[in-house]
């Protein structure tokens, strides 16, 4: 797979800064441990909550359970952002992922992604993998990946960039 190439966009960036690697971006999105998902309601209002999420193999993975409000957006809706970074104005490096939510639902693929996850995350999140689901507890949950259509990473303190990958 080719490393898409940041482009910057100078109108939110300081003067004499360039664009960042994609390299950076994905540091990001693979340290990250809290992510925040915005998806949109039947009634075209906007729905914003906050989950852990597990970059693999190119692609942004959540999880989210069948009666959860994430889930009924996305059955009318697959198209969403994913959020990362921090909460400083003046440091950091915070990354966007927009893209579109496609279940995953091959039970291989879903052992690979609970082990992500649990390496990730540590024990608490160790997943059983049943009917195309992942299992914790008596709790079912549907899986995702959002494989990027457009990321943009901000780059916050001096110098502040944007940089946007599509």
């Amino acid at each position: 797979m080719r490393e898409p190439e940041g482009v910057l966009d100078a109108r939110y960036s300081s003067e004499g800064t360039s664009a960042h690697g994609w390299s950076e971006a994905e540091k990001v999105l693979s340290e990250s441990e809290l992510f925040w998902i915005s998806t949109v309601r039947p009634d075209g209002r906007p729905h914003v909550t906050p989950l852990l999420a597990v970059w693999h193999g190119g692609a942004l993975h959540f999880g989210t359970g069948p009666g959860e409000r994430k889930a009924a957006n996305l059955a009318g809706n697959p198209h969403v952002v994913l959020t990362t970074g921090t909460n400083s104005w003046t440091e950091g490096y915070d990354v966007t992922v927009e893209g579109e939510a496609v279940r995953v639902t091959d039970d291989g693929r879903l052992r690979e992604l609970a082990a992500a996850w649990e390496a990730k995350y540590g024990p608490f999140w160790h997943y059983e993998v049943d009917g195309g689901c992942f299992r914790h507890g008596p709790g079912r949950a549907l899986v995702f990946a959002v494989r990027p259509r457009r990321v943009i990473g901000f780059g916050k303190g001096e110098p502040f960039s944007q940089t946007k990958w599509e």
